[in-house]
């Protein structure tokens, strides 16, 4: 167990509550929910391995002109292209089958209409692909823009070019993926840790699996740094704060960039709960009591992926993920549990970025918002595989502010621009 080391300075802004106006809201969106129809279940779910990738509004196959560094993609007849995917930190890389080279977006642009094509594999900005479940198919979003891969002027055409452009459900922008020599069995999603205790699987798959028991407890009273690697070996830590919501609490653990903390559960009091200072992974972490946050973002860059994969958290009364850097949340397979809000892109920060949030497999029982973010600093929510009990808004919208003022509440629901999803991809129970 590293040697703890004295709280870190920083100290997290401040933060708002959810009011009676959400709640309002909330209820509102509740009722048309309550009539679409069941979500529609997705392909064979999607992991590590090799596929053929075929285009779901033309039947055409993703493909490259030449093995060459720079060629674009386009689409054409299926006649043996394979693409392999490889989990990285914020969703997966995808590479050439054939000669290796990683499917990536020009100079890492987050606009629409730029060029998806071959490059060399370095985990630059715009390699990192997450997969979001579209009814039968899949988007296939550049975590670092946020664009989803398209054909241009959504063509139906052999030859057709790749590239970026915002999600919709437009069916040239879904694709499929169909396992061809190492693909993931059709019945499961493979995920690749390393760790040093056996631990229950993070939820069921959806976050709806049942609440795991700890091994034991540790009284944990200054922060942990833990570097790039922490299990926890299914205890429960805590020892810091009041258990409250006052602000500036200190963190019970530190994750450096590119770090990963699992197996572990925190308990009240547990401060701020997880700062991950850059890109991070969470994983199988369940919080049994939420103080003043589950867990805190911060890197200032646009490329910072974090992913959230499994676990889940209980009686969070304000919110449960703060976003207070830029860069990509992914929470998946995940389940919460009597809280106001699970994500909150921070609307009156010191600074003021650009943050996007993936919701994949997400399970909500009496939680009032899923997801709350800036549309005017250009945030976008996305929603898949999304089951809620209760009265519960999938995506509010805010218009951020300097610090020192407070964010006001501009609109709900799906827009197709900032807060994206189908009434296939939520269910309501």
């Amino acid at each position: 167990m590293s040697t703890p080391v004295q709280p870190p300075t920083t100290r997290a802004p401040r933060r708002w509550r959810v009011g009676l106006a959400a709640a309002a809201s909330a209820a509102a969106l509740v009722a048309t929910v309550a009539a679409w129809p069941i979500a529609s279940t997705a392909q064979a779910a999607v992991g590590a391995g090799t596929y053929a990738v075929t285009n779901a509004g033309s039947g055409l196959c993703l493909a490259a002109p030449s093995a060459d560094a720079g060629a674009q993609l386009q689409q054409s007849a299926c006649a043996g292209q394979r693409w392999t995917l490889t989990a990285v930190s914020g969703g997966f890389r995808i590479a050439s089958a054939a000669g290796g080279l990683c499917v990536g977006v020009r100079d890492a642009s987050t606009s629409a209409g730029k060029v998806i094509e071959l490059q060399s594999c370095t985990g630059s900005a715009g390699q990192t692909w997450s997969l979001t479940e579209s009814g039968s198919a899949y988007r296939v979003v550049d975590t670092n823009g946020g664009k989803c891969m398209n054909l241009k002027d959504n063509s139906t055409s052999a030859g057709a070019l790749v590239q970026t452009n915002s999600c919709d459900s437009a069916s040239t922008k879904q694709w499929t993926f169909t396992p061809s020599g190492g693909g993931t069995n059709p019945t499961t999603t493979t995920t690749t840790t390393t760790t040093t205790t056996t631990s229950p699987p993070p939820g069921g798959g959806d976050g709806s699996g049942s609440w795991p028991s700890d091994t034991g407890s540790v009284h944990q009273t200054t922060t942990k740094d833990v570097g790039t690697f922490f299990d926890g070996g299914m205890k429960r830590y805590y020892g810091i704060g009041d258990g409250g919501q006052g602000e500036s609490q200190d963190p019970m653990f530190v994750v450096a960039n590119g770090g990963t903390i699992q197996n572990v559960f925190l308990d009240a009091p547990a401060g701020d709960g997880i700062h991950c200072e850059g890109s991070c992974t969470i994983r199988n972490v369940w919080w049994n009591d939420v103080g003043e946050d589950a867990a805190t973002f911060l890197s200032s860059s646009s490329s910072a992926t974090y992913l959230v994969d499994g676990g889940g958290a209980k009686s969070a009364s304000d919110k449960v993920f703060q976003h207070n850097g830029a860069g990509t949340v992914t929470i998946r397979n995940f389940q919460v549990h009597s809280s106001g809000k699970l994500y909150r892109a921070c609307g009156n920060c010191t600074n003021s970025y650009q943050r996007h949030v993936v919701l994949d497999g997400v399970t909500a029982r009496s939680t009032k918002v899923l997801a709350g973010i800036n549309t005017n600093w250009g945030d976008t929510a996305r929603f898949s595989r999304i089951t809620v009990y209760g009265s519960t808004s999938i995506c509010d919208k805010y218009k951020g502010v300097p610090k020192g003022s407070e964010p006001t509440k501009i609109g709900s629901g799906a827009d197709g621009v900032n807060c994206l999803y189908q009434p296939s991809d939520i269910t309501q129970k």
